[in-house]
């Protein structure tokens, strides 16, 4: 219609609750980051399925509940949110980085380790793009604003990756 401003479509995760929204996107960097991060490192350094295995699991029960743990009394501490905003951020944290750090039990359990690092880091890569990309949306649906946010975002990522990479190269070679 001529004259009306032209509505666009948001995702739907600006039309979540913010508890939700501050757990699933926590859980999400959370859960890809430190996954990835211990992947790369004990892939690099041991070559051992077992181990990126274990560390996995480890990752998406005992890590899940710190951080969820961790959110919740942040939550609790920030005296804005009700007990219900409380738990909704506390379960949502720990599900999403449960959920997001047992997905890269997929490529560990098919592929060769070399493999499987390869196909982790982009399954990261897209992870952290994509909520990049939502976030962004939400802000002011600028281009600029999308690229600024998706660079920075990246560049955390690409930090984890490389000082993993380096830690795990050097371990392998040193101890």
């Amino acid at each position: 219609m001529p004259g009306r401003a032209r509505l666009r479509a948001q995702p739907a995760i600006c039309h979540m609750k913010k508890s939700y929204k501050t757990g699933i996107s926590f859980g999400l960097v959370s859960g890809v980051l430190t996954t990835l991060g211990l992947l790369i490192g004990l892939g690099v350094s041991t070559q051992s399925k077992a181990a990126v295995i274990g560390g996995i699991l480890t990752i998406a029960i005992a890590d899940a509940l710190s951080d969820s743990f961790g959110v919740h009394l942040s939550q609790e501490s920030s005296g804005d949110n009700t007990q219900k905003q409380v738990w909704e951020a506390t379960l949502a944290t720990f599900f999403s980085k449960f959920i997001f750090a047992l997905t890269f039990l997929i490529p560990v359990a098919l592929l060769n380790i070399k493999f499987a690092l390869i196909v982790s880091v982009i399954w990261g890569l897209f992870l952290i793009s994509l909520l990049s990309i939502l976030i962004s949306d939400k802000e002011d649906g600028k281009k600029e604003s999308r690229i600024s946010v998706l660079a920075e975002h990246l560049s955390l990522f690409l930090v984890v990756v490389v000082l993993s990479y380096l830690v795990g190269f050097l371990i392998e070679k040193y101890i």
